[in-house]
């Protein structure tokens, strides 16, 4: 965080033992260095805090990109079964038709042998 070298506490150290005396410094040492957990602690929590944050929000997005996809799934199956239902019945259409035209010959019924189909037995 900061960037501090020996000496500069060294400084520090003695200017503190000046100011506030032997008897008190190891007391505000002890209090300095709670508060300074403390402080990292804190710091802690609010870089997790946020690291959350941005991943619920990654996951968001990925939650509404894939909701996108199956959407688009969805409507090009929909589409597609609905051109497949149609070809059906257009082909369905041309079979009846085809079959209201054609009418039943005798000629037909003829072509039947009994040596021809093998469901008859002789």
């Amino acid at each position: 965080m900061f960037d501090v070298g020996f000496s500069e506490i060294l400084v520090i150290a003695v200017v503190a033992l000046i100011v506030i005396g032997p008897e008190r410094l190891p007391k505000v040492a002890r209090t300095l260095g709670h508060l300074f957990g403390r402080l990292q602690r804190y710091v802690v929590e609010v870089k997790a805090d946020i690291d959350r944050e941005m991943q619920m929000e990654e996951l968001k997005k990925l939650q509404s990109s894939m909701q996108e996809a199956a959407h688009s799934v969805e409507k090009s199956m929909s589409e597609s079964v609905r051109d497949t239902e149609t070809q059906i019945k257009a082909v369905a259409d041309d079979v009846e038709k085809t079959g209201e035209n054609a009418a039943p010959s005798s000629s037909v019924s003829n072509l039947e042998s009994p040596s021809i189909n093998p469901h008859k037995q002789a």
